[in-house]
């Protein structure tokens, strides 16, 4: 069955708060008995040289435990990402029995519940929403690939490349079909892929994926590595210059591509770490100034979203719908505005509410009492009640052509040829 026959009319629940809680009482370590050299050793010696046997720390601790290079656990823990090792946790054989319990399992993350943190689980999404049939089916399909991977017979691009125009909703749209889907996703933004330090990006964009691996492995959920805007970060414009850290990103990802199931964010290669195969999906605006070997086949799938009129009007009407804006008003507005981006119909409605908002601080005191009516008054007074303005398709037309006056001001009038008499056209 075509994943474009399933409704898409997609109306999230409100969150329910629960009032009960379980507590878990903490279980009492057992005390650890660290032995000490005993004065009584006297003329004990281990071997001819007269050096005192070496004590170990704890009958029950496998801590010395030599592996078969003849290094213990600490050696390699130190050797390994900076001496900085998250993903350890209570590893029975690793750490003492002590310290790993039932409940927690046998092979429990101690940090995971922070470096969970870099997920996104879309609570603030309630209400109804348009989800376009050809982007749902796009973004599942491929999900839904990858998770089938290791069964099917075929090459499948780890990455899917969104692109088109700006303010389109490639992002929302996404972030819809995660939360219709159940998926909890990591998402990055271009602003990490530079920074001072040469290589932290692409080490973050490792992490990041093997955070995504962890969700998959302890939660059971699915789970994405998103990042937003990719050509922003490692496009190239003009006669900007490639960093260090572009040329290092740029590889991270492919060897994802080419190896999605081992990936090191530093440590020793080991033959057991093997993590789950994790999607990627990028987004951005022109895909022609990244490397092209990222984007060839068999690494990347392409996907141009150039939303069309029925899906601009659907769209368009659920974000009115609660407005009391018609179906034949929306067609309306879209028409009288032409070859506008989906968030140019979100700014209209943004743009109506300027007067009320100019209304309720007058009502409110005025512009020289703001900061105490909004950050400095008391506990027990409440902010006076904003009441949103009801919307007419007038209000809305005038906020339009607003707006279009605005786009045509910034194109038409070029500020930096007055101030730089001889720049050339």
């Amino acid at each position: 069955m075509a994943l474009a026959n399933i409704s898409l009319r997609f109306k999230f629940p409100p969150l329910q708060s629960s009032s009960s809680s379980t507590l878990i009482s903490p279980r009492k370590l057992s005390s650890i008995v660290c032995c000490k050299p005993s004065s009584n050793d006297g003329g004990k010696v281990a071997n001819e040289g007269g050096a005192k046997p070496r004590k170990k720390l704890s009958e029950q601790s496998s801590w010395e435990v030599k592996d078969s290079e003849g290094k213990d656990y600490l050696y390699r823990l130190g050797a390994e990402a900076d001496n900085v090792n998250i993903a350890v946790g209570a590893r029975s054989g690793m750490i003492d029995d002590v310290f790993i319990g039932d409940f927690l399992g046998k092979d429990s993350d101690i940090v995971f519940d922070y470096r969970q943190k870099a997920t996104r689980s879309f609570e603030y999404l309630q209400g109804d929403y348009y989800i376009a049939p050809t982007f749902l089916d796009k973004v599942a399909v491929h999900i839904v690939k990858n998770y089938l991977a290791p069964s099917l017979n075929i090459k499948i691009p780890l990455i899917l490349g969104i692109w088109g125009g700006k303010g389109q909703g490639k992002t929302f749209q996404t972030e819809l079909i995660f939360k219709t889907m159940g998926v909890e996703p990591v998402i990055m933004s271009a602003g990490e892929l530079e920074s001072d330090r040469a290589g932290e990006p692409g080490r973050l964009i490792r992490d990041r994926y093997r955070t995504a691996s962890q969700v998959i492995q302890n939660q059971g959920k699915m789970s994405v590595l998103m990042i937003n805007d990719i050509d922003a970060g490692l496009g190239r414009f003009g006669e900007t210059q490639m960093t260090v850290n572009n040329q290092i990103v740029v590889g991270t990802l492919m060897n994802l591509a080419d190896n999605p199931t081992r990936v090191s964010v530093g440590q020793n290669w080991r033959e057991a770490d093997v993590v789950n195969r994790v999607p990627l999906i990028v987004t951005g605006n022109d895909f022609s100034t990244l490397y092209a070997p990222l984007i060839r086949e068999g690494r990347m799938e392409k996907f141009y979203w150039q939303p069309t009129r029925e899906d601009i009007v659907n769209i368009v009407s659920r974000m009115y719908e609660k407005d009391g804006i018609s179906r034949k008003d929306v067609m309306s507005i879209v028409d009288t505005f032409p070859n506008q981006a989906l968030d140019f119909y979100g700014a209209l409605r943004s743009r109506t509410y300027d007067r009320s908002i100019l209304k309720w601080v007058n009502e409110a005191g005025g512009m020289e009492t703001l900061g105490k009516t909004l950050l400095r008054r008391k506990k027990t007074e409440d902010v006076p009640q904003f009441i949103p303005p009801e919307q007419t398709m007038e209000a809305l037309l005038e906020s339009g052509y607003s707006l279009i006056k605005e786009q045509k001001l910034i194109m038409e009038t070029k500020l930096s040829k007055e101030y730089m008499k001889n720049m050339d056209d």
